[in-house]
């Protein structure tokens, strides 16, 4: 059940993030590959480009990829906080006498982090594609255009094989266990020192803010 909650609620919460990624692909992209001097800036910042994308290519260009995107934040956070959550009630990241052991929570969340960069790759790749796409005169880097999400998948298989769908894996799995061993295994300790303190277990509220601050860990990386 929690690999359903956390999927679920990874991809509603891309709903109102999506038009932010969409901002943040266009302007990594911005000059790839290219001297300083040799390309025009075309988004100047967030607010520019996002003003920019919406005048060129229409406001819903700024929902593009939405499709990969949901499946990508189901993906990774069902996977991600699933195992970790299986890990927590096997005991696997706790010591004898039923503390958190930071190493082996660190251990578990890492791994949890790399599965969830594994399973979620494919969705990834489409969706960073999907997103890059624009119209000609604000165009960055090379172009894919997919029609959709499944025309994605069979473009990349029929040119890519399997592995195209793995593209930047590696470094995926590595920043999802670095930032996974931060988040979770902050929360963890957080929630355990909370209840110690407080000497009764806390609710979900209190465990729900828990959560966005040992994020905010997690977002520094």
């Amino acid at each position: 059940m929690e690999f359903v909650i956390g999927g679920l609620a990874g991809a509603g919460a891309t709903i109102f993030t999506n038009p932010m990624d969409v901002v943040k692909t266009r302007m990594q992209l911005q000059g790839e590959l290219r001297a300083r001097h040799e390309h025009t800036a075309r988004y100047r910042g967030i607010l520019h480009a996002t003003y920019v994308i919406a005048k060129t290519d229409g406001a819903m260009a700024l929902q593009k990829g939405l499709a990969p995107a949901m499946l990508l934040g189901f993906t990774m956070n069902s996977v991600r906080l699933g195992m970790y959550h299986i890990a927590e009630v096997q005991g696997w990241t706790k010591n004898k006498n039923g503390n958190v052991d930071i190493k082996r929570a660190i251990l578990w969340s890492s791994l949890s982090g790399i599965m969830s960069g594994v399973f979620g790759n494919p969705a990834s790749v489409i969706k960073t594609r999907i997103q890059a796409a624009a119209h000609p005169s604000i165009a960055v880097g090379r172009q894919h255009k997919y029609k959709g999400m499944l025309d994605g998948c069979v473009q990349i298989y029929k040119a890519e094989g399997v592995a195209g769908f793995f593209a930047g894996v590696n470094a995926t799995c590595t920043r999802l266990a670095i930032g996974s061993a931060a988040q979770l295994t902050s929360f963890s300790a957080y929630v355990t020192l909370t209840t110690k303190l407080l000497l009764y277990d806390i609710s979900l509220s209190c465990k729900n803010v828990i959560f966005l601050v040992s994020s905010s860990v997690q977002k520094r990386l």
